[in-house]
């Protein structure tokens, strides 16, 4: 099956109004984006989503990014999510530990990465250790919600990638 990332001229005029937001944002619209405007309300739903509220703070959302889309084999959210990583304040190193499920530089967040692949791997059901290691680092009932509905949004858009396998527009990244 073959899959086409739609321009502006193929969208809904309010999807159009979000590409033009990202071209003045980023400089281009990113491809699995811009998949979501196939629906009507898809974009705008995730957007809504992704961009919540929440306990966790940049680093921590995005390192759950990267453990989950590198736990899934995203190739578009790893490239993707190591930009936003590297912005955030990640070393490459730091990016690639993450990615490894090792982050020594931080126990906290190596918990919290853990916890997350965990998580993934197991399909929502990690081990008791996981669970006891997350929260010894600190984290709250509240930050676990948070855990799980980023999980959950990276999922997404992991999922609609390794569906499609619409082109990568985000610089190459070293393979693990």
């Amino acid at each position: 099956m073959h899959f086409t990332v739609p321009t502006g001229e193929q969208v809904t005029a309010d999807n159009q109004k979000i590409f033009d937001q990202f071209k003045k944002a980023y400089g281009f619209v990113p491809n699995l984006l811009a998949m979501f405007a196939w629906n009507e309300t898809a974009l705008t739903d995730y957007i809504t989503f992704q961009s919540r509220k929440s306990t966790l703070s940049t680093k921590e959302k995005e390192a759950i990014n990267l453990i989950v889309s590198q736990v899934n084999g995203c190739k578009y959210c790893l490239r993707g999510h190591t930009q936003v990583a590297k912005a955030a304040g990640f070393t490459d190193e730091q990016i690639i530990g993450i990615r490894k499920g090792d982050v020594p530089f931080d126990n906290r967040l190596n918990a919290l990465v853990q916890f997350a692949k965990e998580t993934t791997l197991q399909h929502g059901r990690p081990s008791p250790s996981a669970v006891n290691s997350f929260f010894e680092a600190g984290y709250t009932n509240a930050n676990l919600i948070d855990v799980i509905i980023t999980i959950s949004g990276k999922i997404i858009s992991n999922y609609l990638h390794n569906i499609t396998q619409i082109p990568i527009d985000w610089p190459e990244i070293p393979e693990l």
